[in-house]
């Protein structure tokens, strides 16, 4: 695995005129519940939800003029309050760091347009982007069965199934948190397994059994 400079990072734009048609898949998972009832979301409000990983899989499409199909990317975030808001009150996260997490099978100019592309779709939690990593990545959704899973080596994890009536706790559950970036057709799901064991955030966690993850479909 090799790690991208902090200065090579920094030429990459946020955004681009240039970018095309881009779709796939999407996958999710934060360190609190995103479908719950009101009274619960409020006790975890600034205690927990700090923390973040989100992955895309391209399935079809190029952006800044390269082609990017079956790469992967995702961002892992990490905050000073609870990521997120409710459709209501705006998001109060406080100071964002985050890490970007690269395909190793890209080449040198898809690194960049991945790059360039996570900073675009994702651009509030962008800001203070400390380490890029080259890793093996894999992300898999099946949307019928709530079913999804990203790893990114060994460094981050995310493993879902679908929602069950047993999950309702107090039969007033709603999806209380948005996704962090703007999807297609996404439902929430159960973590089962939401882990960021790298460096950069001077922060690991691994949280288990929440009701903490989106499985969703994005176009560009």
């Amino acid at each position: 695995m090799r790690i991208l400079t902090i200065a090579a990072l920094l030429l990459v734009p946020a955004a681009s005129a240039s970018a095309a048609s881009i779709s796939g898949e999407y996958l999710e998972a934060r360190t609190c519940d995103v479908y719950t009832g009101p009274c619960f979301a409020n006790a975890e409000m600034d205690q927990s939800g700090k923390e973040a990983v989100m992955a895309w899989k391209i399935e079809k499409g190029s952006w800044n003029n390269v082609t990017l199909n079956g790469l992967t990317v995702a961002l892992v975030v990490n905050a000073q309050g609870t990521l997120g808001d409710d459709g209501v009150f705006p998001m109060r996260a406080g100071k964002i760091t985050s890490v970007i997490l690269v395909d190793e099978k890209a080449n040198t100019a898809q690194q960049q347009a991945l790059l360039a592309f996570v900073k675009d779709s994702a651009k509030k939690l962008t800001k203070n982007v400390v380490k890029v990593r080259r890793v093996p990545m894999l992300l898999k959704n099946n949307h019928l069965d709530g079913k999804g899973v990203f790893t990114a080596g060994k460094i981050a994890k995310i493993e879902t199934r679908k929602l069950q009536k047993g999950d309702c706790v107090c039969t007033n559950e709603i999806v209380y948190y948005q996704p962090l970036t703007k999807v297609q057709n996404f439902s929430p799901a159960y973590s089962q397994t939401l882990s960021f064991q790298g460096k950069g955030l001077n922060n690991r966690w691994t949280t288990r059994n929440i009701r903490s993850a989106f499985l969703a479909t994005f176009r560009k």
